[in-house]
């Protein structure tokens, strides 16, 4: 019989600390420290200990506003890009396997899209004198559209949120069998009450996910905002930005307070993600 070989509880400590050390440092560098220092400097007002950055963030209207800007494009480009996702990735269940990994290889490709390359595109397409804006002007659908306004941000939001959406349901969706819909005709349900009862149960976990990190690649959104406006529109990153590398006042402590509430408001949003999730899970044991 072959002899078992015992390892020693110091010898697997050091090959757990070989294996993850280099993550753990990484993570430390990287995740922990700045965070680290974004918090202890979010309190650092005028060289003293205070909350004057945060006393400040509450009596500015500019800074509410840009807060409320966010959050009003966050949560809508989520919500219609989400929609047009599930529309999407229901349809291409039904498509045939060949086609179907070319369109994700598609969407992954667009996936990445974003930043200047798209903000540029955008302003080709749906600019003043866009070839798209020109078309819909002649025809008389649009009189004027401004790309430059909040819709027009909401466009380019909305436009980066779908294949990410799409690339996030479409293993949930995978998971569906077309059998469950057949036997529950067969039992006499309509497809609404399929929908309802069957594969949004299934679905509830992976849209709540999808839509939570939807709303955290928006509120992070920069690049394409700035090269869009040339940062005329207050949104968070924008005027964290300025306060960090701005030409008149360099502000990086009331940044660091902003990036605590920003952190802070994320981390509402993931809780309440969290709890929903639990009902859900509650739900289907009963």
């Amino acid at each position: 019989m072959p002899k078992k070989h015992y390892h020693s509880p110091a010898a697997k400590w050091l090959t757990y600390s070989a294996l993850l050390g280099p993550f753990v440092l990484l993570f430390a560098l990287f995740q922990l420290a700045p965070l680290l220092w974004v918090g202890i400097n979010s309190f650092i007002y005028e060289g003293s200990f205070s909350f004057e950055n945060y006393r400040s963030i509450l009596n500015s209207a500019f800074t509410l506003q840009a807060f409320t800007n966010s959050l009003w494009l966050s949560l809508l480009s989520s919500i219609i890009g989400l929609a047009i996702a599930l529309v999407f990735t229901n349809s291409l269940r039904r498509v045939d396997s060949r086609l179907r990994r070319a369109v994700i290889a598609f969407v992954n490709m667009s996936s990445n899209f974003s930043g200047v390359p798209l903000a540029f595109a955008f302003i080709i397409i749906l600019g003043v004198n866009g070839a798209g804006t020109l078309l819909l002007r002649s025809s008389g659908l649009v009189e004027d559209f401004d790309l430059y306004s909040k819709w027009g941000l909401l466009a380019i939001y909305t436009y980066f949120q779908i294949p990410l959406a799409v690339l996030l349901l479409y293993p949930a969706f995978d998971a569906l069998k077309d059998d469950w819909q057949e036997a529950a005709q067969l039992l006499g349900a309509t497809t609404l009450q399929y929908v309802c009862k069957v594969a949004l149960p299934i679905l509830t976990p992976a849209i709540i996910g999808a839509f939570v990190i939807l709303i955290a690649n928006a509120m992070g959104a920069y690049a394409s905002v700035y090269a869009l406006t040339a940062g005329n529109y207050n949104v968070i990153t924008i005027r964290i930005a300025a306060l960090v590398s701005g030409d008149i006042f360099l502000e990086p402590n009331l940044a660091a307070a902003i990036s605590v509430v920003l952190l802070l408001l994320m981390a509402c949003v993931v809780f309440i993600n969290y709890t929903l999730l639990n009902s859900s899970r509650y739900a289907k044991k009963q």
